[in-house]
């Protein structure tokens, strides 16, 4: 392995979107525009990267971004967010991840792979047995079983699975991880006290909560080279009752400044309560762009060296720019966009374009109706498989399709994480 890079420097005053970005692991990003990670469910059946993923990627390459991530990979293959989720658990899919990173990153654009366990939000016909999680609270989603609580060991076992899948990114050729400690997934039901309620070593206070994290971002910083970037998303809320909250984000944030990170992304929400996609959030705030924007600029000293993304309602050029002169972040993430726009990065930055669009994929119910969490719920899962649906047409090898119909989109789900994920379940289970 190489010289450590020093990782005390400053992080340099974030000016407009064409301004490359030095990273502190010493990467540099050649513009501030970062492609964030969408769940792509594309993989086999055996859950390796095909040739679809490879045409995806490919659009986005040639899109003109600083950054590009994946969508999110799991660690484990026993348990997927969603079916068709890339899955390493070790080398058997190395030469099928190498072509992936390269088709990726044939235009010179970094690229990392966001790695990911599920938890409780594991989709239950692709999970062998009970999803698992911190403790034993289901989700308030009708028909989705209770997790099962894990042990000391697992939540060990997992810890080193993360660094695993690291690894191996970086031997198949990509250029730095994203860990997935947002949206819900089970870095978060850790962070969570509604959803961890352990009284063991990882759970309790703050500080026992934030292990979990703590670990796998210590462990993956360890198995991977220095000049290998590590980022990390994170919830800046869940926007639940009695979930993670800002205060706990802060604190968390001033945890893990000198842990070695190289980017922090900022988010929120979860498939509960999902801000992510703009359910729920105030219509003020998604009037002026960037849901998440006032609270990283309150963790922009907290962070210390390590830059700050923030994905999440960008959709002009001025408001990106403005985002990235007034120092709350160094990074703009575009993510539903880019399912409609793979060169959306391109064109804003050169000019082409000056506003972004996306589709409104909405739950047709009465005004009353619509601020009710399961409608909100119900909301963003359309909003997701809507836009799923373009990644599909594009791994396909057509173009996307703006006019994609509600109504598609929920077959499209259905099938997907009903009887095609069942019947892929059926294959594995025999081959």
């Amino acid at each position: 392995m190489s010289e450590p890079v020093s990782r005390s420097e400053p992080v340099s005053q974030p000016r407009s979107l064409p301004d490359p970005l030095t990273l502190p692991c010493g990467a540099v990003l050649p513009n501030r525009t970062m492609k964030a990670a969408l769940s792509e469910s594309l993989a086999a059946t055996t859950g390796a990267p095909d040739e679809r993923l490879q045409r995806l990627y490919r659009r986005w390459g040639a899109g003109g971004y600083g950054l590009i991530l994946t969508g999110n990979v799991m660690v484990d293959a026993r348990y997927l967010g969603e079916p068709g989720n890339v899955a390493v658990e070790d080398d058997r899919h190395l030469d099928a991840l190498r072509s992936w990173a390269s088709a990726a990153g044939a235009h010179g654009t970094p690229v990392w792979m966001q790695i990911n366990h599920p938890g409780r939000q594991g989709n239950p016909v692709t999970t062998e047995g009970r999803t698992v999680a911190p403790s034993t609270v289901g989700l308030d989603i009708p028909g989705i079983p209770a997790p099962r609580a894990l042990t000391d060991a697992e939540i060990v076992d997992i810890v080193e699975r993360f660094a695993t899948t690291a690894a191996i990114a970086e031997r198949a050729g990509f250029d730095g991880v994203e860990i997935h400690g947002a949206h819900g997934y089970l870095i978060g039901q850790f962070l969570s006290p509604h959803t961890n309620r352990r009284t063991d070593r990882w759970g309790g206070s703050i500080e026992n909560r934030a292990r979990f994290l703590l670990e796998v971002v210590a462990r993956v910083r360890e198995r991977v080279s220095p000049t290998f970037a590590v980022g990390l998303k994170l919830n800046s809320a869940d926007f639940q009752r009695g979930g993670f909250e800002e205060g706990e984000s802060r604190a968390v944030i001033a945890m893990l400044a000198t842990t070695g990170l190289d980017l922090l992304e900022i988010s929120g929400g979860s498939y509960e309560s999902p801000a992510m996609v703009g359910k729920g959030v105030a219509s003020s705030t998604v009037a002026r762009e960037a849901y998440f924007l006032e609270y990283a600029a309150t963790v922009r000293e907290l962070a210390g060296a390590v830059p700050l993304a923030v994905t999440g309602g960008f959709r002009t050029r001025a408001a990106m720019d403005a985002a990235l002169a007034s120092g709350a972040c160094d990074v703009i993430g575009l993510g539903r966009p880019t399912a409609t726009d793979p060169d959306a990065a391109r064109a804003l930055l050169e000019g082409t374009v000056s506003t972004l669009t996306s589709a409104n994929t909405s739950v047709p119910v009465p005004r009353g109706l619509a601020t009710r969490r399961a409608v909100r719920t119900v909301d963003g899962v359309l909003d997701l498989q809507w836009h799923t649906d373009q990644l599909h047409r594009m791994g396909a090898g057509l173009d996307p399709d703006p006019r994609h119909s509600r109504v598609r989109a929920l077959v499209g789900a259905a099938r997907r994480n009903g009887i095609d994920a069942f019947r892929s379940r059926r294959r594995r289970s025999v081959s």
